[in-house]
């Protein structure tokens, strides 16, 4: 099935295999369509934000998207939440078996790992490759070594784990574009701030969490047990500047695709926002989140201006 061919989010309809006996689907289109209904299952059990800003993506861009979140959070899922009795060599086995087999889909275009498919075919069908692929693992994989980030180390982990992403989705963005090069060479620079900048609130937002359940400390020089009204401030500037540098670009963006790039940002400013104006001890002490009605509010707002 060919990438405009792919079809809408969603669970596969009932009568799938009849389908297939009619003819109406070959066999290998069922398993192309259950791969990404899982895929956008991931979507909805593990993040709201992100879902409610992908529905606004214009089809098969939302698909590519959805499918290339699905194996963001699987590897996240694998050193963020290993089981009760899990061991971190375990937990390395699992993130090569599951780098190797995005290298062995890549290649081929077929995976008994549902979330890996859904991923290889879009990887195919945008121009993903490994050039973008590993340097995400590697940084998934430096999770379960390292607890402290110098300034060297931080900028290859955020490119590694968030501006990747960022320009993985810029492929999807620009699928089927008569000048789809050029465009991305011209927007790698946005779309790497944008991804970089909501990996470093999701960072300031999770300080607690990351510190004392998973011992990590990710921003270079932080004493987390120290943490004052100057470093909030040090560190929502860096992350507002890279918001500036995304917006910049962002209505460059294909308008399939530029409604929720809009959407995305506003929500992370909102964050930003809300954190600045939250006591230090505070975000030491629990999650900043948005709440759903405000959610709401910004995600419509942002619409309105990403259709201009």
């Amino acid at each position: 099935m060919s990438a405009a061919a792919t079809p809408p989010l969603g669970p596969v309809p009932d009568g799938g295999r009849d389908a297939v006996a009619d003819g109406a689907l070959a066999p290998y289109e069922l398993y192309d369509q259950v791969a990404e209904a899982t895929a956008a299952l991931v979507i909805k059990r593990y993040s709201t934000s992100f879902g409610m800003a992908s529905r606004l993506l214009a089809e098969p861009v939302r698909t590519h998207v959805c499918n290339v979140y699905a194996l963001v959070r699987v590897a996240d899922e694998i050193v963020d939440a290993p089981r009760p009795d899990g061991r971190r060599a375990h937990q390395a086995l699992l993130l090569d078996g599951l780098q190797d087999d995005v290298h062995a889909a890549l290649r081929s275009g077929h995976s008994a790992n549902l979330v890996v498919h859904a991923f290889a075919r879009t990887a195919r069908a945008v121009g993903i490759g490994t050039d973008l692929v590993d340097p995400f693992f590697a940084s998934m994989r430096t999770d379960l070594f390292r607890e402290e980030h110098d300034e060297e180390s931080f900028a290859a982990y955020v490119y590694g784990s968030a501006e990747v992403v960022g320009l993985m989705c810029l492929r999807a963005f620009l699928v089927g574009r008569p000048d789809a090069e050029r465009e991305y060479v011209e927007l790698r620079g946005g779309a790497r701030r944008l991804g970089a900048a909501f990996q470093k609130v999701n960072f300031l937002r999770d300080l607690a969490a990351d510190c004392d359940e998973l011992g990590r400390s990710y921003f270079p020089g932080l004493d987390v047990r120290r943490f004052d009204a100057a470093d909030r401030d040090r560190l929502l500037d860096d992350i507002d500047a890279d918001l500036a540098a995304a917006a910049a670009v962002v209505h460059r963006l294909p308008a399939g695709s530029r409604r929720a790039v809009c959407a995305a940002h506003a929500l992370f400013a909102e964050l930003s926002k809300r954190l600045r104006q939250t006591p230090p001890e505070q975000i030491r002490s629990r999650r900043v989140r948005v709440p759903g009605p405000r959610k709401a509010q910004v995600i419509a707002r942002a619409v309105t201006r990403g259709v201009s």
